[in-house]
C-alpha cells in the first residue's frame, strides 16, 4: 500500500496534458466513487466491481490504478487528510477561531461514520513499526504537531497558553482529545463530542477576559 497524499498532487497533474492527465483524472475519479462508496456501505460490503461501475470503468480498469482494495483505502484517506489540511490552514487565521474550526472537522467526519471508524482502525494498525501505514502515520502527526506550533508564532499567542504549558505539549494533548473524543463517538453516537472539543481549547487558551482578570 501506498500511504501519501494526493491531494494537491492530484491538482497540479490536472494542469497537464496528454495521458498523465487522464491517468489522474482516472485515478480522481476512482478515489472518489471509492469514498461514497466506503461512506454508504462500510468498507466490507464494497466491492472493487462495485467501485468501478460507480466510476465508470470496468473492474480490470480499476486494478489497472489500485492493486487492491486496501491499497484505495489509503488513498480515501490520505484524500481527506489533505483536503482537510488546506481547509485548516485557510479557516484558522489565529487562536480565537480553533475551537470553531475543530467542532466544524468533528461534524464533518460524524456525516461519515463509517470513514471515521475505518481511519481509527488504521490508524491504530499503523502503530506497529511493521505496518505499511506505520510511517505515514508517524509523518503526519508530526507534521499536524508542528502546523500547530508554527501557528503560534509570537510571544502574545504562546502567552494564552494557560501556564506550564508549552506549546509542544499542547499541541501532543489537542490530538490526543481529537482522537479520544471521535472514538467514544464511534462506540457510542448519541453522545455529544463537539462541546468537549470546543471546551478543552477554552481550558488550554485564557480567553481575553481571563487575562484582564489577572492584569
Amino acid at each position: 500500500m501506498r500511504f501519501v497524499e494526493e491531494g494537491d498532487r492530484i491538482v497540479d497533474r490536472a494542469k497537464t496534458r496528454g495521458p498523465y492527465a487522464k491517468t489522474a483524472a482516472r485515478r480522481a475519479e476512482i478515489v472518489r466513487a471509492a469514498r461514497d462508496c466506503f461512506a454508504e456501505h462500510g468498507y466490507a460490503n464494497s466491492s472493487l466491481r462495485t467501485i468501478a461501475e460507480r466510476a465508470g470503468i470496468t473492474h480490470a480498469g480499476l486494478l489497472h490504478h489500485f492493486r487492491d482494495k486496501d491499497e484505495l483505502l489509503a488513498e480515501v484517506l490520505a484524500q481527506r487528510d489533505s483536503e482537510e489540511w488546506r481547509q485548516g490552514l485557510e479557516e484558522v487565521e489565529g487562536i480565537d477561531q480553533l475551537g470553531s474550526y475543530l467542532a466544524g472537522l468533528i461534524q464533518r467526519h460524524q456525516r461519515a461514520p463509517e470513514l471515521m471508524r475505518l481511519w481509527l482502525e488504521l490508524a491504530a494498525a499503523g502503530s506497529r513499526p511493521d505496518h505499511p501505514a506505520h510511517t505515514y502515520f508517524v509523518e503526519r502527526y508530526e507534521r499536524s504537531r508542528a502546523q500547530f506550533v508554527e501557528g503560534l508564532p509570537d510571544e502574545a499567542a504562546r502567552a494564552r497558553l494557560r501556564e506550564g504549558v508549552s506549546p509542544e505539549s499542547a499541541a501532543v494533548l489537542l490530538q490526543a482529545v481529537l482522537n479520544g473524543l471521535q472514538l467514544q463517538w464511534v462506540l457510542q453516537q448519541d453522545l455529544d463530542v463537539v462541546g468537549p472539543v470546543t471546551d478543552f481549547v477554552r481550558l488550554l487558551f485564557a480567553q481575553d477576559d481571563d487575562a484582564g482578570d489577572t492584569a
